[in-house]
């Protein structure tokens, strides 16, 4: 059974007017991240100025792990961009990282998944 994700309004409850601008917020970016991932068997999308993307990336490149970072801004600019990764994803930090085409949370998780040696299984023993 899959893990219950966070709570979201109803459609139902969202009076059509704002529906479409809902649906379409970042909907360019939403599109890149979701080609990314499609793409490249781990992806991490981060922002300068937070430590835990760096993080991630040094922790990837321990292991030997190829992935594909995709940057957005610092703490001071691009933060419209990234809230709609934040509605898309409801993760509410970054980074937010994807292997296999699977949003596995941030560093703290990916951390978790290297030390148990389920992210070498999720990658078949690497790439």
């Amino acid at each position: 059974m899959p893990s219950p994700a966070r709570a979201t309004l109803d459609s139902t409850h969202i009076h059509p007017a704002v529906g479409d601008r809902l649906a379409g917020y970042q909907a360019e970016l939403i599109a890149r991240v979701r080609s990314l991932v499609q793409q490249h068997d781990v992806v991490v999308v981060g922002m300068s100025m937070n430590p835990f993307p760096g993080r991630a990336r040094r922790l990837l490149d321990a292991q030997n792990i190829r992935y594909e970072y995709l940057g957005l801004g610092s703490y001071f600019s691009q933060w419209r961009l990234r809230l709609g990764l934040k509605m898309w994803t409801g993760w509410p930090t970054f980074p937010m990282i994807f292997v296999k085409q699977t949003f596995i949370g941030g560093f703290q998780d990916l951390k978790k998944l290297v030390d148990s040696g389920e992210l070498s299984r999720l990658l078949g023993g690497h790439q």
